[in-house]
């Protein structure tokens, strides 16, 4: 079976004790990258052997070399500032230090000037033996916190080009990561979700943008990085509306993007957050065509409660109503540990989960 698989996840792991206290040491210089590059090396051997012994077959590195899932990977980028930070949902759960999520602007040109993923990729290969996936951040990750205004207008006086700009950038790290072997790829994006929520839509319009004519926008940029893929290069997209310490930053169900997102992106799965009511319903998997594949997170990586088989089941038939059965899956709904701090749970609590996963996707469909 091609991914996705009935039993998936969307990447990210809680950090390993000894990753954590050797990344410390390496930010306050007191070790090398080189050794840093070791612990982590030793730690994802280790975790890669206990996630395929779940019986997953989508495996990741749990993202362990990096400190968040988005900025790691787009800070690489040439032309790429991380500065600041915007405000929090005010309807979320407040985070103990009052953490909100650094803005990326835009202050010069925009362009792969190395690999970002690819060492990692081919370090993750060789220590599977089911199939190794990468989650990299959406490439409108780099757009939608600050609009036009986070936007160098000097570089970028013509948005047209900023957008090419962007999607060649992307393109060659896609390009040289299937060159290394990669054959799942998965790109994490927040803005689509963000755009199903009535105050992200308001902040949205403030800064200047149409949200209702964003999910184009965004579904021509990224058709711009992945159309024209190889045939065996399986691309899903994972919808998230924020995760930080078990926190979350948006709400609202699918409804106001479900049209385009499931008929305008060329992606073949969708991760989808299901794991509470911010979720809303399943009515809008009546959009989804029958060439593309749905997985359900209807698993939560926030709390340690765990979930009951027989309700995941009941929730899975609901869905199979918009949609057939045999073109969904299983998965959390999001990674356990987005930022290297890690949600609150403890590592017990997330291998109950991902056994819970694999064992939901036999009891539904026989198979993980």
């Amino acid at each position: 079976m091609k991914p996705p698989f009935r039993a998936d996840h969307v990447g990210s792991l809680l950090r390993t004790p000894e990753v954590k206290e050797t990344r410390h040491k390496w930010k306050k210089g007191e070790i090398s990258a080189e050794e840093l590059r070791v612990v982590e090396n030793t730690a994802i051997a280790e975790t890669v052997k206990k996630l395929e012994s779940t019986g997953m077959k989508s495996i990741t590195d749990g993202e362990f070399r990096r400190d968040y899932f988005h900025l790691d990977f787009l800070k690489e980028l040439a032309g790429v500032t991380v500065t600041g930070g915007i405000d929090a949902n005010p309807n979320a759960k407040a985070a103990e230090d009052g953490f909100t999520p650094p803005k990326l602007s835009v202050t010069g040109k925009l362009k792969h000037i190395k690999d970002i993923q690819v060492s990692d990729f081919e370090y993750l290969k060789s220590v599977v033996t089911q199939t190794p996936k990468v989650s990299i951040p959406s490439p409108t990750m780099v757009h939608f916190r600050g609009g036009r205004k986070s936007i160098d207008i000097n570089s970028y006086p013509d948005m047209d080009e900023f957008f090419h700009d962007l999607s060649v950038a992307y393109r060659q790290e896609i390009d040289h990561l299937y060159k290394a072997g990669l054959r799942y790829l998965q790109l994490d994006d927040t803005n689509l979700a963000y755009l199903c929520d009535p105050k992200m839509r308001a902040a949205a319009a403030e800064r200047g943008e149409d949200p209702n004519e964003l999910p184009r926008t965004y579904a021509a940029l990224i058709n711009s990085v992945i159309d024209g893929r190889p045939d065996d290069l399986t691309v899903g997209i994972h919808l998230c509306r924020g995760n930080y310490r078990s926190t979350w930053f948006a709400e609202g169900g699918y409804e106001p993007v479900a049209e385009i997102l499931f008929n305008s992106i060329s992606v073949d799965a969708y991760f989808l957050e299901y794991d509470d009511e911010r979720s809303g319903d399943f009515a809008p998997l009546r959009f989804v065509p029958k060439n593309k594949n749905v997985v359900l997170g209807i698993i939560s990586s926030k709390v340690p409660t765990l979930e009951s088989m027989d309700d995941l089941a009941k929730r899975i038939d609901e869905a199979a109503k918009y949609m057939p059965l045999e073109q969904m899956c299983v998965s959390p709904q999001c990674g356990f540990s987005s930022t290297h701090h890690g949600n609150d749970l403890s590592h017990d609590d997330q291998w109950r989960k991902m056994e819970l996963v694999v064992n939901t996707a036999i009891k539904v469909w026989g198979e993980a």
